[in-house]
């Protein structure tokens, strides 16, 4: 019985270093491309997000 509480409480005490290991809300840019752009914006690689479309 005190393995199972020790191991309950080792988990337990790590669940919050693996739910940081997700990216938090900066992954979202990486996910960005030239095709997921809505219609009348281009990516912009260099800010690493769609833009409106300039013509000229």
């Amino acid at each position: 019985m005190k393995i199972k509480t020790t191991f309950i409480a080792l988990t337990l005490s790590l669940a919050p270093t693996f739910a940081l290991a997700g990216g938090g809300c900066n992954s979202d840019k990486m996910n960005i491309t030239a095709s997921t752009c809505v219609e009348g914006t281009v990516y912009d690689a260099a800010t690493g997000v769609c833009v409106p479309q300039t013509t000229s």
